[in-house]
C-alpha cells in the first residue's frame, strides 16, 4: 500500500510492514521481546502491539502456543495483521483491534500466562498534541495510561503469570507503585544504557502476579561499547554475526 515499506527483521526471515510517517518500532521493542520469559505452550498477549513487532518476534523466538496483539488504532492493527499473514504466523498470532481498558471484558480474567507491553512513555500533560496522530498516540498517554496497562495486565494474567514491560527510568517509582497496587510483584529490573558511564534511558521490568517479594537487579545492558560499536550483547540479541579484526 502507499507510504508503506517492508522491512527485514534479520531473524529467521521475518519481515514487518511499516508506514513511512507513522510510529516505527525501535530498540525498546526488540529488547522487550528478548527480555520476556515465554515458555513452551504459553498464551501471551501484547498490549498496544502497534506494528505487531513484539508479537512477531515472540513467535519467532519462542514456542508460545498463542500470541494476541491488541491495538486500538484500526489502520495500524490492520497493517499488523497483514504482517502476521506475510510471515505465515496466523496459526499462532492473532491481531485484535480493541482498547486495553476493555481487554478483560473481551478476553476474560486469568486468560494469559504472559502479558507484555511497550506502552506510551510520556504523560499527556499540557501543550498541543494531535490526538489523531499515530506517533502521538504511541508516545503519549492519550488513549491509555500506565495505570490502565498494569491494571489490565494483572486481571488478564493467571496467578503466577508474568508481566514484562519496557519503559523509561524516570517512571520507575510509578511502575512499581502500580504493579504492587494491582498485585504484580516486581521480580527483575534491568537498566539499559546508551554506553558505559552514561545514565540509562530505558528500563526493562518483569513481575509475577501474586508473587512473593524478591526484587533482583540484573546487570546493566549497554547498547554501544566504549568504541561506539554495538555491544556484544546487543549483537547477540539481534542475532548478528560479528567478525573480529585482529
Amino acid at each position: 500500500m502507499e507510504n508503506e515499506n517492508i522491512d527485514d527483521l534479520q531473524y529467521k526471515g521475518l519481515k514487518i510492514i511499516q508506514k513511512d510517517k507513522a510510529f516505527r518500532f525501535g530498540l525498546d521493542a526488540v529488547l522487550l521481546a528478548n527480555f520476556a520469559d515465554v515458555k513452551k505452550g504459553n498464551s501471551v498477549i501484547d498490549l498496544g502491539t502497534g506494528t505487531g513487532i513484539i508479537s512477531i518476534l515472540l513467535a519467532g523466538k519462542t514456542e508460545a502456543k498463542s500470541i494476541v496483539g491488541l491495538e486500538i488504532q484500526e489502520d495500524i492493527a490492520e497493517m499488523a495483521d497483514r504482517s502476521v499473514k506475510m510471515n505465515c504466523l496466523e496459526d499462532r498470532v492473532k491481531i485484535v483491534c480493541g482498547d486495553i481498558k476493555e481487554s478483560v471484558g473481551r478476553f476474560g480474567a486469568s486468560s494469559f500466562d504472559v502479558v507484555v507491553s511497550n506502552p506510551p512513555y510520556m504523560n499527556q500533560g499540557g501543550g498541543l498534541i494531535n490526538i489523531r496522530d499515530t506517533k502521538a498516540i504511541a508516545r503519549h498517554e492519550i488513549l491509555c495510561s500506565l495505570e490502565d496497562v498494569v491494571k489490565s495486565a494483572s486481571k488478564l494474567l493467571v496467578s503466577g503469570g508474568q508481566f514484562a514491560m519496557v519503559h523509561r527510568p524516570d517512571r520507575l517509582a510509578d511502575i512499581i507503585w502500580f504493579m504492587r497496587k494491582y498485585t504484580i510483584e516486581p521480580k527483575y529490573i534491568r537498566f539499559v544504557h546508551p554506553t558505559p558511564y552514561k545514565k540509562p534511558n530505558l528500563i526493562l521490568i518483569k513481575g509475577s502476579r501474586q508473587g512473593r517479594p524478591q526484587l533482583k537487579m540484573m546487570d546493566p545492558l549497554y547498547v554501544y561499547d566504549g568504541n561506539g560499536n554495538y555491544s556484544k550483547e546487543i549483537n547477540e540479541i539481534y542475532c548478528r554475526e560479528v567478525t573480529e579484526i585482529e
